[in-house]
């Protein structure tokens, strides 16, 4: 700052120092148009590098992400052994004797039809009950059951 290459400024507390642009030779139209151009062109290439960039990072994020051979082979031998094991258990089942015929099995179904009904009804009148007592009676609902 002494020797006026570097300016000073005070700002209460704080100095600021900044390079001397007087002492810089001053730049023609020509020469800023060429400059303004150079950066556009940089600026054109750092676009097209970041855009690479990141195809380049979801390619990785992609491969990271998915299996390798070893681990796919893996898992095509636990699915193979998997598969193995419901057609057995498949083939268990078409084997077995004592299936359920569709007359039996519709016989159950009315049944638990019948005992459904009959058991919302019965629910309905003890509730209805209870709400009849219930209004008399001065404690809660809890105390009395």
């Amino acid at each position: 700052a002494q020797q006026g290459r570097v300016r000073e400024k005070v700002y209460g507390k704080q100095k600021i120092y900044f390079a001397d642009q007087e002492q810089l030779p001053a730049a023609s139209d020509a020469e800023l148009r060429g400059l303004d151009g150079e950066i556009a062109a940089r600026s054109g290439q750092l676009q097209a590098l970041q855009q690479s960039c990141r195809h380049m990072e979801a390619e990785l994020k992609d491969l990271n992400s998915s299996m390798t051979t070893p681990e796919i082979a893996r898992e095509i031998e636990a699915l193979k052994k998997d598969c193995a094991s419901y057609t057995e258990k498949l083939e268990r089942i078409k084997s077995a004797t004592n299936h359920v015929t569709p007359e039996e099995k519709e016989k159950v179904c009315r049944e638990q039809q019948l005992y459904r009904r009959e058991w919302r009804r019965r629910k309905r009148m003890a509730t209805e009950l209870l709400d009849a007592i219930l209004e008399g009676y001065p404690k809660s609902k809890k105390q009395f059951f």
